[in-house]
């Protein structure tokens, strides 16, 4: 099994790298204790700082065998302000698993760093499409894929595990040519 805990994307305001113990104050008060970031994912939130600790020590386990599994971290600051992840779903086509950061980093263009870096780094691994979905109600991460090139597909009825609710899930793509020069919208 390949550890990838030294795996790191840099861009220009921020660093994907692998967690560390020593995240445990900045994940949990910049991204895990906020109830409106959990609005759109498949995550709850972290209500204490033991259960914090339970679940930092599950992602540090888990980024280190995945190598697209990271914490956000703002250069400026040096804090992990919340996490991102994709992988090959096929040979040539590349997922986004999610990116999610904190309410207050909100709004400052990491989204777009963090997406255009995984699409960038998808094309140099030799992809041929990125997909990346999000839920139809998001405006916001739609309007972030859409700003990074990506193109409707399809939506699919889904279910949140969380509490038997239906939502719909839209997903956007992207194909790749052979002429396309890697995406910069940093």
């Amino acid at each position: 099994m390949t550890d990838y805990s030294s795996f790191t994307i840099e861009t220009k305001n921020l660093m994907l790298k692998k967690a560390t113990e020593s995240d445990l104050d900045d994940i949990y008060n910049n991204l895990w204790r906020h109830e409106e970031s959990t609005r759109y994912m498949l995550w709850t939130v972290t209500d204490s700082i033991e259960k914090a600790k339970e679940r930092l020590r599950k992602s540090v386990k888990f980024q280190q065998v995945e190598k697209y599994a990271f914490f956000v971290y703002e250069k400026r600051s040096g804090k992990a302000i919340g996490f991102a992840g994709m992988e090959e779903i096929k040979p040539g086509v590349y997922e986004d698993t999610g990116i999610a950061v904190g309410p207050e980093f909100v709004g400052k263009g990491y989204g777009t760093e963090i997406l255009t870096a995984f699409m960038d780094e998808a094309r140099k691994c030799g992809a041929h499409k990125f997909v990346a979905s999000c839920r139809k109600k998001n405006v916001a991460s739609h309007k972030l894929m859409m700003k990074c090139g990506l193109s409707f597909s399809h939506d699919e009825d889904r279910t949140d595990p969380r509490d038997g609710s239906p939502y719909v899930l839209e997903f956007n793509e992207i194909a790749f040519d052979e002429e396309m020069l890697c995406w910069n919208i940093m």
